[in-house]
């Protein structure tokens, strides 16, 4: 394997990685209240095309790494909307014993 391919793999690999705290940690808390909705979408438009990019390249580190990419930022958004309906109702039980 050639040096620049293993290059693209550690900079894939280093970028892939650093969402799954994000992940375990919003799976764990079940909150996403602090990812921004604006972010992940836009992020997640631009890996896409990343990922359309690396495959008419035919560039294996760059498929693989904005397709991990993209399956951990739309775990991320599944989590936010289904999270979202959970923080909603704790807070609404919330404010209604505080009257």
């Amino acid at each position: 394997m050639q040096f620049i391919t293993l290059l693209g793999f550690a900079a894939g690999t280093l970028t892939t990685v650093s969402f799954v705290p994000q992940v375990h940690k919003a799976w764990r808390t079940k909150r996403c209240d602090d990812l921004s909705l604006t972010m992940l979408l836009a992020f997640g438009s631009g890996v896409l095309l990343w990922l359309i990019y690396g495959l008419v390249l035919h560039a294996p580190p760059i498929i693989a790494a904005n397709a991990v990419t993209l399956a951990l930022i739309l775990w991320l958004l599944y989590l936010k909307f289904r999270y979202r309906q959970f923080s909603s109702s704790s807070n609404f039980i919330v404010s209604r014993k505080e009257k």
